[in-house]
């Protein structure tokens, strides 16, 4: 069963790595972005349209999936890929995040965690064990462990106590993931937790390659608050402590120029929500930094997003028609922009694979950061 995941590393400029991550549903060239289909959907997205646009990898949520319409019934139906109509590699997120998201709505001990429902108030109870059992049911390639978040500023005692809790976890979905029965090959990761702490970062690193051979590693508890120096700094510290033979997964982080900066730092995938909760809201990403559609100077402009995407909606339409449908309230204008929004990602790993594949990533990434961050204005 563990022979259907594989990491090769193909080329190396510094800490940025270009590889292929093998999984039953195919290879992932890394790096690369996962777009979140929270509720076994991108939102707004069609299967279809994620092919066109390249993405590799999509990301689903057990929290939410065992909240609607119930893991066991996903699992009755075949399972997310079937269920979705996604015939790509899934990875699902344990559930530990919302432990964060929802901290008023939640309890937190030893055992696991008691939330409140955010749909219907109802008392669920979600441990080590019950995740595995959920994220089984579900199906995907890839299911994280159960984990304990924390806000990213959060002090060392905090931090310590979430993190060592997280590794005790982890020992648990460890034993409840072999004693499953599977229908189909999964690979559970780790996620090295520590808040904005070095030393604990290291510790919990040490702590779970002690564990076991995963076949990756996620990295949490980061883009939760603490600043983007901090984050980055951590980044540092994790690409000498984590194992180089195996992936390495960066949740929740998906602005563009954390990508960019993630895989100088080793960082071989990303996933977010940013690009199309943003696109519904009417901001777009640019090479030259973010955009908002619906400010008047846009109204008969007649260029596309970014001159240079080859999405969709860049090939087709203008400025001023995609700012029309926002002010319009047209649901084609919050498709269209989750659409450019996500290729957009995509493609800018896609073109760091081929910068580290060339041996150019170093003067590709500082170029692409600096026209990034060179215009403060949105108009692009």
């Amino acid at each position: 069963m563990h022979d259907s995941f594989a990491f090769t590393l193909e080329h190396q400029t510094g800490a940025a790595r270009a590889g292929r991550f093998t999984t039953p549903h195919g290879v992932v060239e890394t790096p690369a972005f996962m777009a979140v289909g929270t509720l076994a959907t991108v939102k707004g997205l069609d299967p279809d349209d994620l092919r066109a646009m390249g993405a590799q990898m999509i990301l689903a949520n057990a929290y939410h999936l065992h909240l609607r319409p119930g893991d066991d019934l996903v699992g009755q139906l075949g399972g997310l890929h079937r269920f979705m109509q996604w015939d790509g590699p899934i990875l699902t997120d344990s559930g530990g995040f919302q432990v964060f998201s929802l901290a008023s709505l939640r309890t937190v001990t030893e055992d696991g965690v008691e939330f409140q429902s955010h749909l219907d108030g109802s008392r669920r109870r979600f441990t080590p064990e019950s995740v595995m059992a959920i994220e089984r049911n579900l199906g995907a390639d890839v299911v994280m462990q159960f984990d304990h978040v924390i806000p990213g500023q959060s002090d060392a005692a905090a931090a310590r106590d979430a993190s060592e809790r997280s590794v005790r976890w982890l020992s648990r979905c460890r034993s409840a993931f072999n004693a499953l029965d599977r229908v189909r090959p999964q690979a559970l990761f780790p996620i090295v937790q520590g808040g904005i702490h070095a030393d604990l970062r290291r510790e919990a690193a040490q702590a779970v390659q002690n564990l076991d051979a995963w076949k990756g590693f996620g990295i949490g508890g980061l883009s939760v608050g603490e600043e983007k120096p901090a984050m980055y700094a951590m980044l540092d510290v994790l690409n000498d402590a984590l194992a180089t033979d195996r992936p390495r997964y960066l949740m929740g982080v998906g602005f563009p120029e954390d990508l960019v900066e993630g895989v100088r730092r080793g960082v071989d995938l990303f996933d977010c929500v940013a690009p199309t909760r943003m696109g519904r809201n009417g901001a777009v990403f640019t090479r030259d930094g973010r955009v908002n559609i619906k400010r008047a100077e846009f109204r008969a402009d007649e260029r596309p997003l970014d001159p240079a995407c080859d999405c969709s909606a860049c090939r087709r339409f203008s400025r001023a028609y995609l700012r029309h449908l926002f002010i319009a309230d047209e649901m084609l204008g919050l498709r269209l922009l989750s659409l450019h929004n996500v290729h957009f990602l995509v493609s800018l790993m896609r073109q760091a694979r081929d910068a580290i594949r060339d041996g150019t990533f170093d003067g590709w990434s500082q170029q692409w950061l600096d026209r990034y961050h060179s215009r403060t204005s949105t108009s692009a």
